[in-house]
């Protein structure tokens, strides 16, 4: 018997592919059910997913916005992210957080926003034990549309259609689901290696 073995080489090591081979591995995801939440965290309306199941069979338990009006005042805000992500953590008890990176921001003051409350978020996430997974944008829109480049309204139609819901869902929200769906796919993917030395 002749046995076929791939490598791939991911930060720095070499690992082996278990089969099927990469051209079966997007379509043939490893069956092992994970409980995570995704966000997409913003000062103002922090979108949030809760998601079970496998990147063949994700299944939605809570989704929403976590919104604050413009009069709120900022530290009451982080506040406010803080405890109803802590409040989430509880409820569902997720293994995981994944989170968008910030790639670029406008200006100074809007980087300064977007880090106060991805740190009220990432608080939430690690006083809960919760493994913490970071994504790029392009990254998340791509595995949700197949583009980096995707607007908004098709990341929520897709993620309408990806996940089964009734209505498009809101922006953030949207954005949250679509965090999720690439860290599930992701740990699909690298379920299937192994170091190559093992």
């Amino acid at each position: 018997m002749c046995l076929h073995i791939a490598y791939t080489h991911v930060n720095s090591r070499f690992f082996r592919v278990k089969p099927p081979f990469p051209r079966q591995i997007i379509a043939a995801w490893h069956d092992f059910d994970v409980r995570i939440l995704a966000l997409d965290p913003s000062l103002r309306a922090t979108g949030y997913a809760v998601l079970e199941g496998t990147a063949e069979k994700p299944v939605v338990l809570a989704s929403g916005t976590i919104k604050n009006p413009a009069s709120r005042p900022s530290h009451e805000c982080l506040i406010e992210i803080h405890d109803r992500l802590h409040d989430l953590i509880q409820q569902h008890s997720p293994e995981a957080l994944a989170i968008e990176l910030i790639i670029y921001v406008q200006n100074t003051r809007t980087a300064v926003i977007l880090g106060a409350a991805r740190g009220a978020a990432l608080l939430a996430a690690a006083r809960g034990g919760l493994t913490i997974h970071e994504y790029p944008p392009k990254l998340v829109k791509k595995s949700a549309t197949g583009k980096g480049s995707a607007k908004k309204e098709q990341v929520a139609f897709m993620t309408r259609a990806l996940f089964g819901l009734r209505h498009n869902p809101a922006p953030d929200e949207a954005d949250a689901l679509a965090v999720g769906l690439t860290h599930l796919r992701r740990s699909a993917f690298s379920s299937r290696l192994v170091p190559a030395d093992s």
